[in-house]
């Protein structure tokens, strides 16, 4: 579940990304969530391993883990980019609003 949620995270910044003006430093994230998806397939990989057929039928409350860990990594993924656009500021707006005051 924690590499599907990463998957689509990654696709969606890829294609916004894509279609939107590079000023908003999308190509961080990009590389951050498409980095997650790497990892989740090698520890998916390694857990194929270790389980065998069992892999494919988790129990409810490993599901509900996987899940609440994948948001939280699309989120902490957000939050960096978000900081890293605020302090680059590329459009100028932050800068210009702390200058009115």
């Amino acid at each position: 579940m924690t590499l599907l949620i990463t998957v689509f995270a990654a696709i969606i910044s890829t294609v916004l990304w894509y279609v939107l003006d590079r000023k908003y430093q999308l190509g961080r994230l990009v590389l951050m969530y498409w980095g997650a998806v790497l990892m989740w397939s090698v520890d998916a990989v390694f857990e194929y391993k270790e389980l065998g057929a069992e892999y494919f039928t988790p129990a409810a409350a490993d599901m509900a883990n996987d899940a609440f860990l994948g948001a939280a990594v699309v989120a902490l993924g957000l939050m960096i980019w978000l900081c890293i656009l605020l302090i680059k500021d590329p459009k100028g707006t932050v800068r210009k609003a702390l200058a009115r005051k």
